[in-house]
């Protein structure tokens, strides 16, 4: 939405003229440019709207790169999102094919219910078959934020042996995702050849878990050469300028147990992604940060802080933390538990973690359990955060109860399916009881007695 067009002269205190309501014509490439700008974009405004938040105030985070508005000018039908530490916690979900698991009608409808539930981005992690396809059937017809990581799809696209793949052809495969109208992209430019070194000469628990970190790596042993991605990062910057891209800067060392968190590796990285964000910003791009994949509880507040601190409050990107290695099948909940205490202390985008991680690609319930989970730990630090209205949902349900309200509380509920399906399996005698407590229901039993009814317990 372009501004409107004024013929009065340029005052000297813009921001005064912006009081008044009068905007002022000007061209911009990205979201951070025009920000810098001090244009509301109509991607802004609308987030802010989402967001309950005045739009000024939004305006100057996304001028700071304290937030981010993904919003590739060829994603057409993109229902725009922020996010950022000050603005509501948001999910992506992981999807994609694999050479095992090729339906890639099945895998849509996972984007489908995925968005049916609330997840604010879809990250294409495709890793064989026609990804170009799928890509750009959620480029057409998928209103969330789009994300994909070029090293994977590269790797498919050209279909060769891993050392013969150069570094032009690398960087080719970003200019396809950004033309095609992707939002973010996953660029692992932080593990460059000296970073490479101080990872084989500090020996890891579990080496590099990071798919794309280990591509690359990879890449860079059989060759000899620099990371291309790191090597030739003012390329990607111009293109992510064009199509106002905005930048996941890649977390390729990130731990994969407990006993790797906080390691050598991790912070060398962190310290040149770092650097690697004032660079991008100084070309107006947008920019976040991709976090620690395993960490325990007590290291997750500190390692939050320290991300702020190098990479200036950019939006931090977590997978998890999962807080244990022991609970396969149930790394959705170890991931819930590193993500809560993650957003509250400064994360601002949770990558979801499904039952099957680790184990085998998610089916469509694996898809609904792992962000049913994540949208709980989003919530619960909103809540903790104190972001304004985050309680109000809490509250409402809270009294739904105290009302033995069934059918407000399952309106309210997360997951009113689940909620109202249990309910059923179980039957109770009266409808103002339960099945667990009947008539000793000590809400039931206090709004009787404030009333001033009898409480009938054992009749």
């Amino acid at each position: 939405i372009l501004p409107k067009i004024l013929d009065a002269p340029k005052p000297q205190n813009f921001a005064a003229w912006r009081k008044k309501g009068m905007v002022i014509q000007m061209d911009y490439t990205t979201q951070m440019d025009a920000a810098r700008k001090g244009i509301l974009t109509g991607q802004l405004r609308a987030v802010a709207v989402e967001e309950k938040m005045e739009a000024e105030r939004l305006r100057e985070l996304v001028a700071k790169g304290q937030a981010v508005i993904p919003a590739n000018k060829n994603h057409v039908c993109l229902k725009p999102r922020g996010i950022g530490r000050a603005l509501r916690t948001k999910i992506n979900v992981n999807l994609g094919v694999s050479r095992d698991c090729l339906d890639l009608d099945e895998e849509f409808k996972k984007v489908e219910a995925a968005v049916a539930m609330g997840a604010e981005a879809i990250m294409d992690l495709s890793s064989f078959g026609d990804t170009k396809a799928f890509r750009q059937k959620l480029v057409h017809g998928c209103t969330a934020v789009l994300g994909t990581v070029p090293i994977y799809d590269a790797v498919v696209y050209y279909n060769k042996p891993l050392k013969t793949i150069t570094s032009d052809e690398w960087i080719d495969v970003v200019r396809m995702h950004a033309q095609e109208g992707v939002d973010f992209m996953t660029i692992h430019c932080g593990i460059n050849r000296e970073t490479a070194r101080k990872f084989k000469g500090n020996q890891r628990h579990t080496n590099i878990v990071s798919r794309g970190g280990s591509i690359i790596f990879a890449w860079m042993e059989l060759t000899g050469e620099e990371n291309p991605f790191y090597a030739r990062f003012d390329e990607i910057l111009e293109i992510c300028r064009e199509y106002d891209v905005t930048l996941s800067l890649g977390d390729a060392c990130r731990p994969g147990s407990i006993a790797d968190a906080g390691d050598i590796p991790q912070i060398e990285e962190l310290v040149t992604l770092g650097e690697l964000t004032q660079r991008a910003w100084k070309r107006d791009v947008q920019v976040m940060i991709e976090g620690p994949g395993h960490m325990p509880l007590n290291q997750i507040r500190s390692n939050m802080e320290i991300e702020q601190t190098v990479c200036k409050g950019a939006p931090f990107y977590v997978l998890g933390p999962l807080v244990t290695d022991v609970a396969p099948g149930y790394d959705h909940i170890t991931s819930a538990i590193g993500g809560a205490i993650a957003a509250t202390y400064g994360a601002s985008f949770l990558c979801y973690v499904t039952p099957a991680e680790h184990l085998r690609l998610p089916t469509v319930e694996d898809v609904k359990e792992g962000i049913i989970a994540s949208k709980i730990a989003a919530h619960a630090a909103d809540v903790a955060k104190g972001l304004p209205g985050a309680d109000e949902w809490d509250y409402q349900m809270s009294e739904a109860r105290r009302n033995l309200d069934w059918e407000r509380q399952f309106s309210l509920a997360l997951d009113p399916e689940k909620a109202r399906a249990y309910r059923a399996q179980s039957t109770p005698e009266r409808e103002d009881t339960c099945t667990m407590c009947g008539k000793m229901c000590a809400v039931r039993n206090i709004n009787k007695i404030l009333r001033g009814e009898d409480v009938d317990i054992m009749d």
